[in-house]
């Protein structure tokens, strides 16, 4: 089960799904006094049309709600009805420009499009449109569900699109929690590391500590082995999304739940209270790990259930992600530098290929990567594989698809098997944590400048693209620095005279 969750989790390499460029906000406002206000996401084509940047200079509109219809023909419509309003009518088979050319004929100031799939972008031949002055969006059909629950039947409304903040602060926990999870990861896969040594320095501990051990070692076959199943994975969920999701959701609670528990199991293993007994079938137990358990289970539940409550829901998710983390890059050993290099090298390829080379193999145009994030097809259940925070600038972006910032497992746990690798080299020939540290500051850098190159370019980041070089570039340096490389290289095995 560890291996495979894993294999489950390095799916990922992904920091930030592509952000869309013509996304913007329909501010909409009650009748009552003090009015009720509540913003939606549009998606329009500013090659049409130009919104303004700030709410004081738009202009408010009373809208009509004419979602009973597609407004494919004039006739649908009673004459009168649209005469300066911002209407709002289902997406049908005709085109945008037919539903414009007739709402504008017809008077109307305003056209949104409701949509119940999924929103994508509006494209079509520019100069087809320069007798359309009205502006055009797309929006929610759920949306407008919504809108009149809230605001009532008599609403205004009015379209904006401010700019993109060049930063949002969620990026700094995001930060935080990325670099203190690969820390502490890889500082307890030395602690395990240096409890190893002293079980073989110890014929009469050996055999215990090898019973305890849990331990799963990558050689350069099976990281080659796991790479390409990776990649079949991931093709099998962009075919088949809505129906391997559930079992990948299946797979998270069940992981995370013992990954949690090692986590909270260790912590409390090193607290001398509370160590009472119960035998079961000539096995004894600590009451407390029953307990702990038990609330393992509880929050892995209880997060599945209320998965998609985006007000708190986050937090548990967070959680445990970082105890499924934290738990392999403890538990996966990599054995040598070498098998690092390859591991890290054909992640980056990998996660490089499927976010840029595979928009030009799709028919959509979309990388894989991308789709199966957001949720292939219009599907709205996302995948358990990142960390989420709640972006804290107010854009458009928060109230389209990316109301939170996200970081894959995979650009925590693949520079982490290496920071851990430092670590245990580290506690073999006892080098007073350089590699530790250097590679953990490494990571650091690598992550500042996915941000840098993420708000420079405005468009989300692979981030092992910058993480792989500032780690493995970092350590090799390292270790030809301190004339090391070779057994860096190779490995330090374990030697049966160590003593601590």
């Amino acid at each position: 089960m560890e291996a495979a969750g894993l294999l489950w989790a390095a799916l990922w390499a992904l920091l930030l799904p592509l952000v869309a460029a013509d996304e913007g906000i329909l501010h909409a406002s009650g009748s009552g006094v003090p009015p009720v206000t509540k913003d939606y996401c549009i998606i329009y084509n500013s090659n049409w049309v130009s919104l303004p940047k700030t709410l004081d200079n738009a202009t408010f509109r009373t809208l009509e709600n004419l979602t009973s219809t597609v407004l494919c023909s004039s006739p649908e419509v009673p004459p009168g009805l649209m005469k300066d309003k911002a209407v709002v009518v289902m997406r049908g088979n005709c085109t945008f420009l037919e539903k414009a050319r007739i709402a504008q004929s017809l008077g109307a100031k305003m056209l949104l499009i409701a949509s119940k799939s999924r929103l994508s972008g509006i494209s079509d031949n520019k100069t087809d449109f320069e007798d359309v002055t009205l502006p055009i969006a797309l929006i929610r059909y759920n949306d407008i569900v919504d809108m009149q629950l809230v605001l009532g039947n008599e609403v205004n409304v009015t379209l904006y699109s401010p700019p993109l903040p060049e930063f949002d602060y969620s990026m700094v926990v995001i930060f935080l929690i990325a670099v203190f999870t690969v820390a502490l990861g890889g500082y307890w896969s030395g602690v395990a590391e240096l409890e190893n040594l002293k079980a073989v320095a110890s014929p009469g501990e050996r055999e215990t500590r090898w019973k305890k051990e849990e331990n799963v070692t990558f050689t350069p076959v099976t990281v080659i082995l796991f790479v390409v199943i990776c990649c079949v994975m991931l093709v099998l969920l962009y075919f088949f999304y809505k129906w391997l999701v559930y079992v990948i959701i299946s797979v998270f609670c069940l992981a995370s739940a013992m990954s949690l528990y090692n986590c909270l199991a260790a912590l409390i293993g090193e607290i001398p209270f509370g160590q009472c007994r119960i035998t079961c079938s000539n096995k004894t137990i600590e009451v407390r790990l029953i307990f702990l358990a038990i609330f393992c289970i509880a929050a892995a539940v209880v997060w599945a259930v209320f998965r998609n409550e985006d007000r708190w829901a986050w937090i548990l998710q967070d959680i445990l992600g970082v105890a499924f983390c934290l738990n392999f890059i403890k538990t996966l050993k990599m054995p040598n530098f070498k098998s690092c290099v390859i591991l890290l090298g054909l992640l980056l390829l990998y996660d490089v290929f499927f976010v840029f080379i595979t928009p030009f193999i799709t028919k959509n145009g979309a990388s894989i990567m991308v789709e199966v994030a957001a949720g292939p097809f219009g599907n709205s259940e996302k995948l358990p594989v990142v960390i989420r925070v709640p972006r804290l600038e107010h854009s458009a972006s928060t109230l389209c698809d990316l109301p939170f910032s996200l970081l894959g497992f995979g650009d925590i746990i693949v520079p982490g098997l290496l920071v851990a690798y430092c670590r245990r080299f580290d506690v073999q020939t006892r080098s007073s944590s350089v590699y530790y540290i250097s590679c953990t500051i490494a990571y650091a850098v690598g992550m500042v400048l996915t941000f840098v190159v993420l708000a420079l370019m405005k468009m989300g980041q692979p981030a092992l693209l910058y993480l792989v070089p500032c780690t493995l570039i970092t350590s090799s340096l390292i270790a030809w620095r301190r004339k090391e490389m070779k057994k860096f290289w190779k490995g330090s095995s374990y030697q049966v005279g160590w003593r601590p």
